[in-house]
């Protein structure tokens, strides 16, 4: 069996790994041959502080092949790695492609799959915000109604795929496959003192990142933020490791002196899964836009914000750690006092499966069926 991993953005690599390892200890228990892999990175991260460093974090050989696609408009980045994997499917002639999340490289590689008549995987399958307006939810809709195998992370995905009409035979939960990579290298990052190298101490500051256009492409929205962000600095300090096209944002419009020359908001480049990871645990909460965010802090039960109106993700407002607040300031500072007064939240729990054993489920799942 031939199988191709495809891999584009930063979160993407660690949804991957576990997939690799799992992988590797199959190959070694059926005697190598049996199955083969390639890991495919599309190239839609490309610099080192989006890419690179999450290999050597990750422990991951690079990537087998790398299509090199770069930053583009959606439309233009589409094409081109769809081009460029019609030409990998057709030298090496896999048996399956397993995508996982919601990027362009996801869409664009299973579109060229499927049409070549390749078996295809998508891992996060089901997940919706209705919303869409994000370009995410277009890819996520698009993937699930041409793959032929759906991995969940959750029932409410089981759920809306039914909704769409899609057959319940292609449907496997199976758990969250960032909480496997999460939990193996949790006692690692506990490890690191990258919270100290930032003179931070433990429990005692917030961690923040913002990516999402609908709040760094608008000079309103992202205002607002700054500004709640501010005010909860005079409270608790706040780290903020700033995605590139969000440091251009501020720098742009005019907005960087909303929280230049506080001591409290302390602005970073973005770092390694490990060092990140760091941060994360030792934090009193954590304000974020991103999707894997409000996954991985309801697995570590700590109080996530998410700056949203919406999310694909409900399962961790349901009965996790995570609660929308939207660019909307007075809930953004509501609910950062009931944290800072452990007043947040107080039955969180884990979801179903999210266990670390989700590749293992994935692997032997493709194994009995292709």
């Amino acid at each position: 069996m031939k199988i191709i991993l495809v891999a584009g953005a930063r979160p993407n690599f660690v949804k991957i790994a576990p997939l690799i390892w799992e992988l590797k200890k199959r190959q070694k228990i059926l005697k190598s041959g049996k199955i083969e892999y390639l890991f495919v990175h599309t190239g839609q991260h490309y610099d080192d502080e989006m890419s690179k460093i999450f290999f050597q974090d990750l422990n991951l050989a690079f990537p087998d092949i790398n299509l090199g696609v770069g930053s583009a408009s959606h439309a233009v980045q589409t094409s081109k790695i769809m081009i460029n994997f019609e030409k990998v499917c057709n030298k090496e002639q896999p048996d399956i492609v397993i995508v996982v999340g919601d990027v362009n490289s996801t869409i664009a590689c299973t579109l060229v799959a499927t049409k070549l008549g390749i078996k295809t995987a998508h891992i996060e399958a089901g997940l919706r915000s209705f919303d869409r307006s994000m370009p995410e939810e277009i890819n996520r809709i698009i993937t699930d109604s041409i793959s032929d195998f759906l991995f969940i992370t959750c029932e409410d995905a089981n759920k809306n795929l039914l909704k769409e009409g899609i057959d319940k035979e292609k449907i496997y939960f199976v758990g969250n496959i960032m909480i496997d990579t999460l939990l193996k290298f949790k006692k690692r990052a506990e490890k690191k003192n990258t919270f100290k190298k930032f003179g931070l101490n433990k429990k005692n500051y917030a961690l923040l990142t913002l990516h999402r256009s609908s709040n760094v492409d608008k000079k309103a929205s992202l205002e607002k933020i700054l500004r709640a962000i501010k005010i909860i600095s005079y409270k608790i300090p706040l780290i903020f490791p700033t995605h590139p096209r969000t440091k251009k944002f501020i720098k742009d419009h005019n907005l960087s002196s909303i929280i230049n020359n506080l001591n409290s908001i302390i602005l970073i480049k973005p770092l390694g899964y490990l060092e990140f990871l760091n941060l994360m645990i030792n934090a009193k909460f954590v304000l974020t836009d991103s999707g894997g965010i409000q996954e991985e802090t309801t697995a570590l039960k700590i109080p996530c914000l998410t700056l949203r109106k919406n999310t694909e993700r409900p399962i961790t407002i349901k009965i996790g750690t995570n609660m929308l607040v939207g660019n909307d300031e007075s809930k953004i500072l509501i609910n950062t006092e009931k944290i800072l007064k452990n007043n947040y939240k107080n039955n969180c729990k884990i979801p179903k499966y999210w266990d670390g054993n989700t590749s293992k489920r994935i692997i032997s799942i493709i194994l009995n069926n292709i």
